[in-house]
């Protein structure tokens, strides 16, 4: 991690949003322990310090935001609490155990930004939407005090509210709010003091956890002409072509949206996934087909923005593509997420009869355990002329009949 004298011009000069899409972290020269993180999605900067207490454990404490204190009070301030960590004192200890779920958000995630167990920035961010969005007559609520009937009704509450305002029922929302409610719960408790202990996590249901049935929505081949027509006369090229980018490749939303033009080789004609952004932590170098390939090259041309989809968004490129797909829905009455693009690819490449072991890769699918499958190595070169038979494929469907 960087260390540099952090003086008010130099941590103005600290890049928020962090161009890795991560929180980074910028320790001070003279005060070791003290330091300024910057989030990887907004333009939040925060004074911290951070101490290794005896047994391994490594605490972190927020002082507060840079936009909220002047450096020279937060450095006293961190110094206090540094004298505080050579005393054998434990700054959190004697309040972890009356954290609000608001604290106590933000200390998990701070915990899950470093080190071994770091969280991937989609997974930060969908704990972050999933509780201050579904949890939020909580945020201020000492943890100890949420019951489980808290926990059941508001499970039932979160279904309904989605359910208002979507087309579907809310259950996997509902569900998911309540595993990061869980997670988050399970965090402070082990970290709680003995002498505070926190009472079992309310997060213990049985019967009351919604059953999902998995999805299966596609764009049906008969409905792929209307759908490509409705994607290619949207206003915004940047979402035509990043639609028309999950629909080609199968890639997941949060790869293709975030994709910098470091990660695309226009040479090689690959597209250079890095683990740290996919999921499970696995390296996608993809082939480009050559639809993908041209309309990549039309998009460079556009000009040198880092991403290759730029928005005016905190993060600097496209976020959601809800309003993109809803113009499309209005035009066509086909209804569809990105996720359900993804569904798309790989029913059009499994039509193609290409092997499962193929398939896999081209979507960033494990292989598996077995002995073969690990002897299998599926680089770029191999998936090309399969990438290409999906392309064809897709572009059938669509009734394209020149690109």
């Amino acid at each position: 991690m960087p260390r540099i004298k952090l003086t008010v011009k130099a941590i103005e000069r600290l890049p928020a949003p962090d161009p890795s899409g991560r929180q980074a972290l910028h320790w001070d020269t003279e005060l070791r322990g003290f330091g300024v993180l910057c989030s990887g999605k907004t333009a939040a900067k925060t004074y911290i310090v951070q101490r290794d207490l005896p047994g391994g454990l490594t605490r972190r404490v927020t002082v507060a935001p840079v936009n909220v204190l002047d450096l020279d009070t937060a450095r006293e301030r961190a110094t206090g609490i540094i004298g505080d960590f050579y005393k054998g004192l434990d700054p959190k200890a004697g309040r972890r155990g009356d954290s609000t779920l608001r604290s106590a958000l933000e200390e998990y995630l701070s915990a899950r930004a470093v080190g071994k167990d770091v969280l991937r920035p989609g997974s930060a961010a969908y704990y972050r939407d999933s509780v201050e969005s579904h949890l939020s007559s909580w945020l201020d609520l000492p943890l100890r005090t949420i019951s489980q009937p808290m926990v059941e009704e508001r499970l039932t509450k979160i279904a309904a509210e989605v359910a208002k305002r979507t087309d579907h029922p809310g259950h996997a929302v509902a569900n998911g709010a309540m595993r990061a409610f869980r997670a988050i719960y399970n965090f402070i408790a082990d970290r709680a003091p003995s002498s505070n202990p926190m009472p079992p996590n309310p997060v213990k249901l049985k019967k009351a956890w919604f059953k999902v049935a998995p999805r299966t929505r596609i764009v049906k081949a008969e409905e792929l002409p209307a759908f490509y027509k409705a994607v290619t006369a949207l206003p915004s090229a940047v979402a035509r072509d990043y639609i028309l980018l999950l629909l080609f490749t199968g890639l997941r939303r949060r790869e293709a949206a975030a994709l910098r033009w470091d990660e695309v080789d226009l040479k090689e004609k690959i597209i250079r996934l890095p683990a740290a952004r996919a999921k499970a932590g696995r390296a996608l170098d993809l082939p480009m087909s050559d639809v993908v390939y041209k309309m990549l090259v039309a998009r460079r041309k556009l000009g040198d923005a880092d991403w290759v989809f730029p928005s005016i968004s905190a993060s600097g490129h496209i976020e959601e593509p809800k309003f993109p797909l809803k113009l499309v829905a209005d035009a066509t009455g086909i209804h569809v997420s990105a996720h359900d693009l993804r569904r798309t690819y790989i029913t059009a490449a499994e039509s193609t009869d290409m092997s499962v072991l193929a398939l896999k890769a081209l979507v960033n699918h494990s292989l598996g355990k077995d002995v073969t499958e690990g002897y299998v190595q599926m680089n770029a070169e191999r998936l090309r002329e399969p990438a290409q038979r999906v392309a064809d494929r897709l572009k059938k469907l669509c009734a394209i009949r020149k690109q």
